[in-house]
């Protein structure tokens, strides 16, 4: 077997590893005021949250998975259902760049161009990220006093962000990155219908979070007709103040502070931690379980080619220098 074939599938399995551990730190460092938690809220709604979180992980990879068709490399939803959720383990791993190698390195087993890879996640965080601010600018100015006076300044990005995701915006900022990186330009722009079906997904999976965090809310006391929009933008904002803070995996710690400042005001005393702790766990507990069924319920190609999977030319690497990963049959 080719070297470097070992060498890629050590390190994946490094990676992955690696992950694993940093996802029970997260959450053996709050492990005593977990149970505490757990111990005061209702089974049923611990398992609903769970289940909202599991289908908006899914519901995102839809997402990726439209960005990718749109650049010309269309995958079946199981193949990309494996490759997002076990790359996906990668973003606790401090750095935020280890999601983004193992997911390029997991599309080159179907032959997927580097540069598309690459391409399809900037545009799937840049997607979750525009559309995030946005839900949080709908729904918390005028549910949050507290979030309309420290983060009114990351309300103001969302139209910015949903407007720099026009496809001519999106075309010449890849071509530009990839250029630097002295690759080819993408051969096939992503279009306004797949911009569009892509953040249909993305705010799907937001209102999904929403979810999530709402029956989190209510089950320690939350009430009140307002309480939905005001979940659903909490976490959006928490998420996307964890994203920008570049050092945390996961964004742990920076999502949590965020979540409980803009949630305290509505909930019982104390009440606001345990959401964002409890969110945490069953996040993290829903990553590692989509991860579990990639890896069990879909298999790799065996000998996925140009003809196989859709796309139309053979895979490079994306540095100058690199090769394609070729997997022995």
């Amino acid at each position: 077997m080719n070297k470097k074939v070992v060498a890629v599938r050590v390190l994946r399995v490094l990676l992955v590893l690696l992950a694993l551990a940093f996802c029970a730190y997260s959450v053996a460092k709050e492990w005593d005021a977990t149970v505490r938690a757990l111990r005061d809220m209702s089974w049923l709604a611990l398992l609903a949250a769970l289940a909202a979180g599991i289908a908006g992980l899914f519901v995102w990879m839809l997402g990726w998975r439209t960005l990718l068709g749109g650049l010309g490399s269309p995958l079946p939803v199981g193949a990309a259902f494996r490759i997002s959720g076990i790359s996906q383990l990668g973003k606790y791993v401090p750095g935020k760049v280890w999601a983004l190698v193992t997911q390029i390195e997991m599309t080159r087993e179907h032959k997927v161009p580097a540069e598309r890879s690459f391409g399809s996640t900037l545009l799937a965080v840049a997607t979750s990220t525009a559309c995030g601010l946005a839900v949080a600018a709908v729904t918390l100015p005028l549910t949050s006093a507290t979030a309309r006076d420290r983060f009114w300044w990351l309300f103001l990005l969302a139209p910015v962000l949903l407007a720099a995701l026009h496809p001519r915006i999106v075309t010449w900022a890849l071509g530009l990155m990839l250029k630097v990186l002295r690759r080819p330009p993408l051969e096939h722009p992503v279009s306004l219908a797949v911009t569009l079906r892509a953040i249909g997904w993305t705010v799907l999976g937001w209102v999904l979070f929403g979810v999530h965090t709402w029956l989190l809310c209510a089950a320690v006391g939350g009430d009140g007709a307002g309480l939905p929009f005001l979940a659903a933008g909490a976490y959006a904002l928490a998420f996307v103040v964890g994203f920008l803070v570049f050092i945390a995996p996961g964004g742990i710690g920076a999502r949590e502070a965020a979540l409980t400042v803009v949630l305290t005001p509505a909930l019982p005393a104390g009440a606001a931690v345990v959401v964002a702790i409890v969110s945490r766990v069953l996040l993290t507990a829903a990553d590692l379980m989509v991860a579990g069924a990639a890896f069990l319920l879909t298999k790799p190609p065996k000998g996925a080619g140009p003809d196989g999977d859709g796309n139309d030319r053979p895979t490079a690497g994306l540095v100058n220098g690199t090769s394609p990963t070729k997997e022995a049959p």
